[in-house]
């Protein structure tokens, strides 16, 4: 401070009057604060449960939306199971509509679905009807040799041997090869022919196979079909290849449930090795985070560079062979996935992909070092909180359990109702020239009706499972509904783990002095907190 030449005084280059205001002016700034201070500062208190300790319900009105939901869900399922008969999924079903291999039945000891006559299968009905236009019947096993109707009819006198095999495969109580061919193939009580087939799927299909690149079945290409013709074995093939493809979704469907049904306790055996692992994972993070980490990823690295090698090292081998020097476009779509692996543009185009991933796992880890730390540094403090809190090491078992039970309930209900309807049969006519055809009928009397009579050959055959009451009507709907409230249930437990361990592991992070100030029972606590 010094007194300028003008005679002012000067403080640090600054007007004292000016030095003086800005000292009034935080003079009553202070005052204005001490006035807005309501109280002392708030000491620390271990019992603090936040400003609300008795918090209410929150959105009840998407509550009682989501239990009207789960209300109706148990209705719906027990509907289902009213109406449904999961037997139709599981055992292939005849003309009559009755079940091949069901136990307590004439068809018990019959689980083998047969057709009269393959070659009606290639009619252009067949994917608008989903159904055969032949008829069907349940058998004991499959037919092993050719034999025709017209064969067994001759010696049947002398040797009934022939017959004794043929019969196995007409209609019961067919008992004697008495009848012309025209009258039985118009009662429609036998095949004309039978040929070698194996089973699949529980149904019989002839069994191919190739004697020096010509398709034979049963080591014949050509054989006659009972009715004076001469059939190839090529038409036969495209006959069991319009079955298939009304059989391809079924199939996936009952592969996966036989597969499941047969390996479900090895899956458990999995699921808990897999828990254990994860255990002993969580509890070696807390000592050795840093060390499993960089482990794995040098793990990663290796196995990437071994990748690189193996394609490099194939390209090299595949230089000197004909075709590989073919690209990707010259061959185009292929089924068989090895013919890809024959090119060297796949080896090098493999090389390249797994070259980029291990430089750019390497440039990460370089430039992102310092995060990476930060990272292992939480996931130390993270199974350090969970050796304060170590219920939350068991609650993913609950989890898994809901999720199972979620699971498991809308699978048997979509079954239930896929299976609600009765048997639907349809008329089909072989040549399809019947103005009748697709539609239903009565199978009991249906030879007694004016159409049987109008339209010659023609069958009431067994189509489908439906109805035409409400609720057969509203099928789809309803499985549209199991589905949606199969999903929020889903999102629901897997929301509802997350906050439960959320709010437990934010009782541990909170607690200033641990483990004392880390409430008893967070896991529980955090649990009631978040469903209410």
């Amino acid at each position: 401070m010094y007194v300028s030449k003008t005679g002012g005084i000067r403080y640090c280059g600054m007007d004292y009057t000016k030095v003086l205001n800005i000292s009034l002016q935080s003079d009553y700034m202070l005052k204005k604060l001490s006035v807005l201070n309501a109280g002392n500062p708030r000491t620390f208190d271990p019992n603090f449960k936040g400003p609300v300790a008795n918090r209410n319900c929150t959105d009840v009105l998407c509550c009682i939306i989501f239990m009207l939901f789960i209300i109706g869900y148990i209705l719906l399922g027990l509907i289902a199971w009213v109406h449904g008969d999961p037997r139709k999924v599981a055992f292939p079903t005849d003309s009559q509509g009755h079940f091949c291999g069901q136990k307590g039945t004439p068809t018990e000891n019959k689980s083998i679905l047969f057709y009269f006559n393959l070659f009606s299968c290639t009619s252009p009905s067949v994917m608008v009807n989903l159904q055969c236009p032949t008829t069907q019947i349940c058998v004991s096993k499959c037919p092993e040799k050719f034999l025709t109707y017209v064969e067994t009819q001759f010696p049947y006198k002398k040797d009934k041997r022939s017959w004794t095999y043929f019969s196995q495969f007409c209609k019961s109580p067919f008992s004697k090869p008495e009848k012309t061919l025209s009258q039985m193939l118009m009662d429609d009580d036998c095949p004309t022919v039978i040929f070698p087939s194996k089973p699949l799927l529980q149904r019989c299909f002839p069994d191919f196979s190739y004697i020096n690149g010509t398709l034979t079945v049963g080591n014949k290409t050509m054989f006659e079909d009972g009715k004076g013709r001469t059939r190839n074995a090529a038409e036969l093939r495209t006959a069991a290849k319009s079955i298939n493809k009304i059989l391809d979704a079924k199939a996936i469907g009952v592969k996966v449930f036989e597969d499941y049904a047969t390996t479900w306790y090895w899956i458990l055996i999995g699921l808990t090795i897999a828990m254990l692992l994860s255990w002993i994972f969580l509890i070696l993070l807390r000592f050795t985070a840093g060390f499993l980490f960089w482990v794995f990823m040098l793990g990663v690295i290796g196995i990437i560079g071994y990748g690189i090698w193996y394609c490099y090292r194939e390209y090299s081998n595949l230089q000197g062979h004909q075709t590989s020097h073919l690209t990707i476009y010259d061959i185009g779509i292929q089924s068989d996935i090895s013919t890809y692996f024959q090119l060297r543009q796949t080896w090098f185009i493999f090389m390249i992909i797994l070259s980029i991933l291990e430089v750019f796992i390497i440039l990460t880890l370089i430039f992102l070092r310092n995060r990476i730390r930060i990272s292992i540094a939480l996931l130390k403090e993270g199974s350090k909180a969970i050796g304060y809190v170590p219920s939350t090491l068991v609650y993913p078992v609950l989890t898994f359990i809901l999720l199972s039970i979620c699971i498991s309930y809308w699978a048997v209900t979509a079954v239930y109702l896929a299976t609600s309807g009765v048997p639907i049969y349809k008329i089909i006519a072989p040549d399809g020239q019947c103005k009748h055809e697709n539609k239903t009928c009565d199978p009991e009397i249906f030879n007694t009706t004016e159409i049987s009579r109008a339209c010659p050959g023609a069958q009431c055959i067994f189509s489908f499972y439906g109805g035409k009451t409400l609720y057969h009507q509203y099928i789809n709907t309803l499985q549209m509904f199991n589905l949606f409230v199969f999903l929020w249930l889903i999102n629901f437990v897997i929301a509802l783990g997350q906050c439960a361990l959320a709010g437990a592991f934010a009782s541990y992070y909170w607690a200033l002095k641990k483990p004392e100030d880390i409430p008893p029972y967070p896991l529980f606590t955090a649990f009631g907190r978040a469903i209410r």
